[in-house]
């Protein structure tokens, strides 16, 4: 049986508002049932093709088409901010135009699907980060889709929850599309990679898992390169022949001008070098000076089994450059307790006075969406009259150009995360509490990010799903909800 193409992009081009185009002339296809992985830099607009395919979009020129009228269903990477007063019911509601009467069955079957088990009448708002990845899953899965497109799905998620995400995508027949900034994850079953250029705003299908092409683009880097490096020598040896023939007159001048108009054609057949995905320059983030003694002191954290919460008594204390690793499964109360700390609401918890916060939320909760990029930047600042330095530091984290004036709404998640970093090196904390900090962030930011953390002088408290960037951290002390 012959496999139908189910997606097409047909020399489409699209831009927002006629400023820096997205993408240009970009043609691919994909056959029904494939499973694909969607790369390419924090900005440059992987959000926007699923908005194309979505057909949330129009292109400028060109033609996106969906074959035999297929459905398309996304889990996107965090629950609306309105959507999260909702009871998880009527969320689920609101992926029908018409609901149907079996949607509690239909509910529980999803929910099933991606091993959330949590009342229906519960508040969305009150799940863990990792209850609310499920439920963007199962929010997509209720639509049964011909077409499922997963925007960073791992973000959030414990180990068990990976590894059930990951059985459920290779036996799940259908076409599935995936951002995702887990290399080990995509390359379990990825079969192929669309990788959207930033420079050349095209986008490139190759065929092959996650690592196999990853290392046939780098391929491709380093012959182009290597071409090029050719080429150079030879430009070079013909302008020194042209230079010297050029004065010597009579028949030496014309075979200077036939050099020279071989050099050109040389010149042109240079091959424009892939650009690799940019990278997050080296950064410190500055410690809060005279801090000393106990900054943080835990006698009792709250945590959540089978559905109730329930105070346990800890013993943990903080001084200047502790760093603690809070860890357990998903839904146990993790990044509550981040919160109920950084809001001094916790008894069982005492913050030292004067203490300067860094808290980098997983769902980018300390940033007012409705703000632009330079206030929210400008607020963060420990000392707000350096505006240079200020820009200086936004301009390492890729936040550059009209970037300042853009509300922070408008930025990728990628993007606010990058901000957020930017606004812990402005504020000078003596205690970074850091939820999930590498969710949404590209792979090549990852180690120099771990590095400023090991460099950091201050106290810290980490939750972190990542393994491989928990082990480029220093850690001094553990607390495991999950055995508490």
């Amino acid at each position: 049986m012959k496999e139908e193409v189910i997606l097409r992009f047909d020399e489409v081009s699209f831009e927002y508002l006629h400023k820096k185009p997205l993408l240009t002339e970009a043609s691919f296809s994909v056959r029904q049932g494939a499973k694909i992985t969607l790369m390419g830099q924090n900005g440059a607009g992987k959000s926007t093709i699923f908005k194309l395919i979505r057909g949330e979009l129009k292109p400028q020129k060109g033609i996106v088409s969906v074959t035999g009228g297929a459905t398309v269903g996304t889990a996107k990477q965090v629950i609306n901010r309105a959507d999260l007063d909702l009871t998880i019911e009527e969320y689920f509601a609101k992926a029908f135009e018409m609901v149907p009467k079996s949607i509690n069955s239909e509910i529980n079957k999803a929910m099933e699907a991606v091993n959330l088990t949590v009342p229906t009448t519960r508040r969305v708002g009150d799940l863990s980060g990792g209850q609310q990845a499920r439920l963007l899953l199962a929010y997509a899965l209720i639509q049964k889709p011909d077409i499922l497109l997963l925007d960073e799905p791992t973000n959030n998620l414990d180990q068990a929850g990976i590894d059930h995400l990951l059985t459920f995508l290779i036996m799940y027949q259908k076409t599935v599309i995936v951002i995702s900034h887990d290399a080990d994850f995509l390359n379990c079953f990825t079969e192929g990679v669309l990788y959207l250029n930033i420079f050349t705003k095209k986008l490139e299908l190759y065929v092959g898992d996650y690592y196999t092409v990853v290392a046939e683009i780098n391929s491709q880097v380093e012959r182009e390169q290597k071409k090029n490096a050719q080429l150079e020598k030879q430009i070079q040896d013909r302008k020194d022949k042209v230079n010297f023939f050029a004065n010597k007159g009579g028949k030496m001048r014309k075979l200077a001008k036939k050099l020279k108009d071989e050099t050109a054609e040389m010149e042109e057949n240079k091959v424009e070098v892939r650009r690799d995905d940019k990278t997050i320059k080296k950064f410190k983030i500055p410690a809060q000076e005279e801090i000393f003694g106990n900054l943080v002191t835990i006698k009792a954290v709250k945590i959540i089994k089978d559905h109730e919460a329930k105070e346990v008594p800890v013993e943990k204390v903080l001084n200047k450059q502790t760093r603690l690793l809070i860890s357990g499964p998903n839904g146990i109360g993790k990044s509550t307790l981040l919160r109920t700390l950084v809001n001094s609401k916790s008894e069982g918890v005492k913050i030292m006075d004067g203490l300067r916060m860094g808290y980098y939320s997983q769902d980018f909760a300390t940033l007012d969406y409705n703000d632009t990029v330079f206030n929210c930047l400008k607020a963060a600042m420990f000392d707000d009259r350096d505006e240079q330095k200020m820009r200086a530091v936004a301009a390492n984290f890729l936040i550059i150009g009209e970037l300042m004036d853009h509300k922070v709404s408008h930025l990728s998640e990628g993007q606010k995360g990058l901000l957020s970093f930017a606004r812990l090196v402005l504020l000078e904390p003596g205690l970074l509490v850091l939820d999930e900090p590498t969710n949404h962030i590209n792979f090549r930011h990852i180690p120099i990010i771990a590095e400023a953390l090991n460099d950091y002088k201050g106290a810290m408290i980490l939750i972190s799903h990542m393994p491989d960037f928990v082990a480029k951290i220093r850690i001094d002390d553990y607390l495991d909800l999950g055995t508490l």
